[in-house]
């Protein structure tokens, strides 16, 4: 069992029969009452993110999850589709569940894929990845590293970010996978 004040960003628990990660928590004592955490928890299920509120000390049950190297094949518009390197096994993923790890993850690539309870649901991601950029519009005369500005770049998974306006087609940019923002050129 696992109680409130041992929560952590990126635990999962399940509440009610249903299993969630874990996003954001936050300790509040009133003046007033008792003591609570609100948590922002996403559904493994199916990825859906919802505001949840618990009493100081309450207890759920804790779940367990491993971290198995897969590699990413292809996503078919229905499900993803992974293969574990040392079985050469073959997996797939509803691919609504994890969309917004493929955002940043290439066919071919190795992955970190989080089973729950024996069950595939979810891609770990590093913190930043380096992609190229395949569109953009060309940057205008005068136009720096200092300049400030951003413009539309579409990346080598399909993903759209804001990058400078310095940045061209064929560059490699690092991107922070947690919010999708451009960190640097790599």
């Amino acid at each position: 069992m696992i109680s409130t004040n041992q929560l952590k960003n990126g635990n999962h628990i399940e509440v009610d029969g249903t299993i969630f990660k874990v996003l954001e928590f936050q300790h509040v004592k009133p003046g007033k009452g008792g003591a609570f955490v609100r948590t922002k928890l996403r559904r493994a299920s199916d990825g859906n993110v919802i505001d949840k509120t618990f009493r100081a000390g309450e207890k759920f049950r804790a779940v367990r999850t491993e971290a198995r190297k897969m590699q990413f094949l292809y996503a078919d518009g229905t499900d993803a589709h992974f293969m574990d390197t040392s079985s050469y096994e073959q997996l797939a993923i509803p691919e609504a569940s994890v969309a917004d790890a493929l955002r940043w993850t290439k066919a071919s690539d190795e992955v970190d894929l989080l089973f729950i309870d024996g069950n595939p649901s979810d891609i770990q991601l590093p913190a930043s990845v380096e992609l190229e950029v395949t569109q953009t519009e060309p940057g205008l005369r005068g136009d720096t590293a200092s300049g400030g500005g951003n413009k539309p770049a579409t990346l080598e998974t399909g993903a759209t970010i804001q990058v400078p306006l310095f940045v061209n087609i064929g560059d490699r940019v690092k991107v922070q996978t947690a919010t999708g923002e451009y960190m640097s050129r790599a």
